[in-house]
């Protein structure tokens, strides 16, 4: 039963998560808010380059490119928010800037956790769970999901984050692996170096670079190789350092929302505790996490067919964006060590 305060929204505005990841977390959020208030036009606020990773989806009926990163770019936020007149904007981010722009953005009710010293410019929203004055660290799928329980929303049974590839996104990805040689029965394993985070996330690219030989040598397979913006020195470093035959996706600059068809191509993803290992679950591809700084109680959902690993130092999890010691959470991961992990479970996913 919907909340009867919902009923005459005309108008939803829900500013998304920042980080790529905390988006695919975010969609059981968003099939929340479609399930109930399908009548109600709900427009999405987050960046340009990130729109392509829930576009085909059924969530949004439009966009606001946010860009309230300057000053010119907030007030341009703002006059894109006015033109929608919502009647509600919902903040994923806990941000000061996303309530203060929803509400000169003319939101008449604007909800989001009550934290972070913002509670002047909601108009209420939960508060997070605290221990000893603390923060607890929960997945960040339930995180979202409880601003929904708090407005008195059904929430769904199923709240597996998903991701859509439409009609013409899903040619745009048959066409590139078809000029990569990748044949329909072919075993691809996706490898994923980088990690827009900062260092600290990126497992070494001589370890990727040998755990590409094993999955050759070993499972013959073909190995595809991700990298984004930003990512080429570590993509051209472990391509420098491997024997193994490597299509380097690079070159093709592949943007997040043609990287959705080759992560469903793949059989499995061998990636770093960033993005596209949230694409792998959304899209039922199995994974292999390599996760050092994070914490992994902000990711512990719907890993029925991923395996993290990880080593329990005394620094870790830290959350730097680079290490100040030896990068020992990462470096102690063996290209061994992950290479059984991803043969066992593509085993058991078979």
């Amino acid at each position: 039963m919907v909340n009867r305060s919902l009923d005459h929204i005309d108008t939803l505005v829900i500013h998304c998560p920042n980080w790529v990841g905390d988006i695919v977390m975010a969609t059981p959020t968003f099939d929340c808010f479609r399930e109930n208030l399908p009548n109600t036009k709900i427009v999405g606020l987050l960046k340009k380059n990130a729109q392509g990773i829930v576009r085909d989806g059924p969530w949004f009926d439009g966009f606001i490119d946010c860009q309230n990163r300057s000053w010119g770019g907030f007030w341009n936020t703002v006059k894109q928010i006015r033109r929608c007149k919502p009647d509600m904007a919902v903040l994923l981010p806990n941000s000061i800037r996303s309530a203060l722009t929803a509400r000169l953005g003319g939101a008449k009710k604007v909800y989001g956790y009550r934290r972070d010293r913002r509670g002047a410019f909601l108009s209420s929203g939960p508060e997070p769970v605290r221990s000893n004055h603390e923060i607890v660290p929960v997945p960040m799928t339930r995180y979202y999901l409880e601003i929904c329980r708090w407005l008195g929303l059904k929430i769904p049974e199923q709240t597996k984050p998903r991701l859509f590839v439409g009609e013409e996104l899903l040619k745009r990805g048959q066409s590139l692996i078809q000029k990569y040689g990748i044949r329909e029965k072919e075993l691809v394993i996706g490898l994923n170096p980088g990690a827009s985070f900062g260092a600290s996330k990126c497992w070494p690219p001589e370890h990727f670079a040998k755990l590409a030989e094993l999955c050759e040598t070993e499972l013959n397979a073909k190995l595809l190789l991700l990298s984004g913006p930003g990512e080429q020195e570590i993509a051209r470093a472990v391509m420098a350092k491997s024997c193994a035959n490597i299509i380097d996706t690079g070159p093709d600059k592949i943007d997040l929302e043609l990287l959705k068809p080759l992560v469903q191509r793949c059989n499995l993803l061998v990636t770093n505790d960033t993005g596209p290992r949230h694409y792998a679950v959304a899209l039922d591809v199995p994974a292999v996490v390599i996760m050092g700084p994070t914490d992994p109680r902000h990711t512990a959902s719907n890993l029925d067919r991923t395996v993290v690993v990880r080593k329990e130092l005394y620094c870790s999890p830290c959350h730097k964006k680079v290490c100040p010691l030896e990068h020992q959470c990462m470096t102690e991961i063996t290209a061994e060590e992950v290479f059984a992990a991803a043969a066992k479970l593509l085993k058991e996913c078979k």
